[in-house]
């Protein structure tokens, strides 16, 4: 679950030796380096890991805030992998899902990109940042796969009507719509913030979290003392699910 930065080999399970395809999310809204977004660096191992595995199509997929074209970020950040489809978010095709749970906490679907859902194995990699009392780990960084027409309102940019949902609560219903496999969270440094995700202060931290996403984000809070309400609500509604 917690490995050293540097003995740390992301090991595909047998499933992804049997993929047609697989879907890698990483944070990359916005055109700052590591660890404000997922480094190139972290992507890198992740997608030769997956090559020496399986012949499977490796797509990666991210979406802006504010609605643009992500080509120029993915540039920016490097993301130059040969034999590996990168998509927009903004450019797919977009499908109606239904909350498996009984009772939703915010939403009873969700649109989202048809390749998500046509995708063998689902990859979450984030950076590790923690904002305010709050941590940006893999669960959450599922959330800008969510098209920003679908759901801006009123607002300018981003998600404005799940934030008046309530966030925990949407964040926790995508878990449970969007059941990813693995989580990853880059610490080999860890940003801390007061109140801007985009910006803070650096720690050194030599650390790489990876798992189921639920497990990863909930020793992502433990270590990092943080209130993560999403987890809560997951664990509410696991328990509703499973017997």
């Amino acid at each position: 679950m917690i490995f050293e930065a540097s003995e740390f080999v992301f090991r595909p399970p047998p499933l992804v030796s049997r993929a047609r395809r697989v879907l890698i999310k990483p944070n990359a809204g916005h055109p700052l380096p590591y660890p404000v977004s997922t480094s190139r660096e972290t992507m890198g191992a992740i997608i030769e890991s997956i090559k020496q595995a399986s012949d499977a199509d490796i797509i990666i997929l991210d979406g802006t805030r504010d609605g643009q074209s992500i080509y120029p970020i993915y540039q920016a950040l490097g993301y130059d992998f040969p034999r590996v489809l990168m998509l927009d978010v903004r450019d797919c095709i977009w499908v109606e899902v239904e909350n498996p749970l009984p009772h939703a906490f915010a939403a009873a679907t969700f649109w989202v990109p048809n390749v998500v859902l046509s995708s063998d194995y689902l990859i979450s990699v984030a950076p590790f940042r923690v904002v305010g009392r709050s941590g940006y780990f893999s669960v959450k960084n599922i959330l800008s796969l969510l098209p920003v027409s679908k759901y801006r309102g009123e607002a300018t940019e981003g998600w404005g009507t799940l934030y008046e949902l309530g966030m925990e609560k949407v964040i926790a219903d995508l878990y449970f719509t969007l059941p990813f496999d693995a989580g990853i969270i880059d610490a080999r440094q860890k940003l801390v913030s007061a109140d801007d995700p985009l910006k803070g202060r650096t720690e050194q931290y030599g650390k790489i979290f990876a798992g189921e996403p639920y497990e990863v984000d909930r020793e992502a809070a433990a270590v990092s003392g943080v209130e993560t309400g999403y987890l809560r609500l997951i664990e509410a509604g696991k328990a509703e699910i499973e017997p």
